[in-house]
């Protein structure tokens, strides 16, 4: 008996083979479908999807036998991974003198071998699609391009496992770093909110000592650093309310849209806008705080960025068998129809300002949207400029 050498590129086959974490899995359909096919096409009663590891040849599809590894110094597969032949084939290998005194060939009984190893793209072989008999014999043309054949679509297999393997691994990564992401902005949120009442603070003692001087240019000044202040505590207040949307989604209850339109309508009693529910909707174990957040922001926007003398917000709801749909229209502003596709990104506006002069943070629909996918739904607008908006959103029942 003659052992197989090792490829010259082993260390890096080696890890290759590794990175697709085919090792010690357990069988599987496609695989086993694969030799089954391979068997019935080759008369044979064995057929293999082997992976060559370091000092072993692992069967990730096995048929005709019960072992699930094998040494890989007394493997025919390690010799076929060797071979410059599209099929390595042994016809009896009891008259070829690098088996003929192989455990295989004497326990049992691998009499005929054909393999076709199975490279990757970069020409890496992990292993092979083999088949074996008990008796001497040959392969037809036919049968070594059906056999090479299946081959490729074992391949085809590792590739698709490897880039699901990588896909998950890039996702991993994205969500951990969304993650460190997120406590940085809620740390640096959190840490904002100290300076910031300082500096409103003085803001108000200057106001209160020394705007009656009437100096225009102090006063200019005085304007331009509150309505900055004031910019500052909506950026720092969205983005702590962007990071703790996901603790809204946890409890559950059952409600009606009329009590959570009545509740955020009595938020806005000392504003000049007109609040009216149009149709009520009973809503069964649902996150009543989070729709509240979803309702106070969109109502909040639409009296916000609204022109009009008389502010008219209407809300309706419906229901199907897999959703609840409510809509929030106003007669506000409206919004560009260039700009309806991004307002929902975070940090994303219009650039437009609101009645009070100051331009919106990005934050507040792009924490409605969070939301609203946090209760399995979406969120979508249909607006005018000029006559208003109607925001769209649906709850998973």
């Amino acid at each position: 008996m003659i052992a197989p050498q090792k490829p010259t590129n082993e260390s890096k086959r080696l890890e290759v083979l590794k990175s697709y974490n085919l090792l010690d899995t357990l069988p599987e359909d496609a695989y086993d479908t694969i030799t089954k096919l391979a068997s019935y096409i080759c008369n044979t009663p064995i057929s293999l999807v082997t992976l060559l590891d370091a000092d072993r040849n692992f069967l990730k599809s096995r048929r005709g036998i019960d072992i699930a590894e094998s040494p890989r110094d007394i493997s025919f597969c390690g010799h076929a991974i060797l071979s410059e032949e599209p099929v390595f084939i042994v016809e009896d290998a009891r008259l070829d003198e690098r088996f003929h005194d192989n455990p295989l060939v004497r326990d049992f009984k691998a009499i005929f071998y054909a393999g076709v190893p199975l490279r990757t793209s970069d020409g890496y072989a992990l292993g092979t699609l083999c088949v074996y008999d008990h008796k001497p014999r040959t392969l037809s043309l036919e049968e070594q391009d059906a056999l090479r054949g299946l081959a490729k679509q074992t391949v085809l297999l590792f590739e698709a496992r490897k880039r699901n393997i990588d896909l998950a691994a890039a996702q991993n990564e994205t969500a951990q770093r969304n993650d460190r992401l997120e406590d940085f902005a809620r740390l640096v949120a959190h840490d904002l909110k100290s300076p910031l009442a300082s500096i409103e603070g003085l803001l108000n003692l200057l106001k209160e000592d020394y705007l009656g001087e009437n100096d225009e240019d102090f006063a200019l000044y005085i304007k331009h650093l509150d309505t900055s202040a004031k910019s500052m505590r909506d950026y720092i207040d969205g983005l702590l309310k962007y990071y703790r949307a996901d603790t809204l989604l946890a409890t559950k209850e059952d409600t009606t849209l009329f009590t959570l339109v009545k509740d955020v309508a009595d938020l806005h009693k000392s504003s000049n806008v007109a609040i009216k529910i149009e149709d009520d909707l009973k809503l069964v174990a649902v996150s009543a705080i989070a729709i509240d957040q979803i309702l106070s922001n969109l109502v909040d926007n639409a009296t916000k960025y609204n022109d009009k003398e008389a502010p008219t917000i209407k809300i309706s709801g419906n229901e199907s068998k897999d959703f609840y749909t409510i809509s929030v229209k106003d007669n506000g502003t409206g919004i560009p129809e260039d700009k309806q596709e991004i307002i929902f990104d975070l940090f994303k506006t219009t650039g437009t300002k609101d009645r009070n002069g100051r331009q919106g943070s990005g934050m507040g629909l792009a924490t409605v949207r969070k939301l609203v996918e946090g209760l399995g739904g979406t969120i979508s607008v249909s607006s005018v400029v000029g006559e208003g908006s109607i925001f769209t959103f649906t709850i998973r029942r």
